[in-house]
């Protein structure tokens, strides 16, 4: 991944697909999934993760905290430019 790599938090479906068509629609990035997390008070959480080039990455999370923050609780949102490797492999392990 030379790029960057974009994470968004958001609580709820909702918050997650309102998201997730802001960040594609603002930039050219591509989805690469998301995770689902049971947290506190058995709320669930969705991670929805994005790469392409820096700016496009920056301006697609930029777009989609703003949008799920209109219909819902955004936890984070993180940009992380030219992701190490180990960071792939490190993933890959939590899905199992």
């Amino acid at each position: 991944m030379n790029g960057a790599l974009g994470l968004i938090e958001v609580l709820g479906l909702t918050a997650a697909m309102t998201a997730l068509d802001a960040a594609l629609k603002a930039a050219d990035v591509t989805f690469l999934g998301s995770e689902k997390v049971i947290g506190v008070g058995k709320a669930i959480s969705l991670t929805l993760r994005v790469e392409g080039e820096v700016a496009a990455v920056q301006a697609a999370v930029d777009a989609a905290s703003a949008a799920a923050k209109d219909v819902g609780t955004v936890f984070s949102a993180r940009v992380i430019a030219r992701p190490d490797a180990e960071l792939k492999r490190l993933w890959a392990r939590f899905q199992g």
